[in-house]
C-alpha cells in the first residue's frame, strides 16, 4: 500500500533536529519534533512510498536489524495515521 505525507505538513531539518509543522487545512495543529529515524521516515513520505520501501531505504542508511527497523517504521507510521498526517 503506497502512502504519502498529506499536503499541509512541512518538514524541516535544522541543527540535527527534524521538525514537521502544519500549514493549512489539517486536523492536527502543532509541531512534531522527531529523532533522526522518524525524520528519515517523514522525508521518505514526501513521495508515494510503501512501508517495505521505507524499510529497505533505512537498512541502507542505518546500522540496525531489519526487525528493529520494521518496528520503528510501524511505530512512526501508526502515530502519523493517528494525527491524520498520511494519505493512502
Amino acid at each position: 500500500v503506497e502512502m504519502k505525507l498529506k499536503n499541509g505538513f512541512i518538514t524541516h531539518e535544522s541543527a540535527g533536529e527534524h521538525i514537521t509543522v502544519t500549514a493549512g487545512n489539517t486536523d492536527f495543529n502543532g509541531i512534531i519534533r522527531s529523532n533522526m529515524t522518524a525524520g528519515f521516515i517523514l522525508e521518505c513520505l514526501k513521495e508515494e512510498i510503501t512501508k517495505e520501501e521505507i524499510v529497505l531505504k533505512m537498512l541502507v542508511k542505518f546500522d540496525a536489524s531489519k526487525e528493529q527497523i520494521e518496528k520503528d517504521v510501524d511505530s512512526v507510521i501508526k502515530r502519523l495515521y493517528q494525527i491524520g498526517a498520511i494519505d493512502d
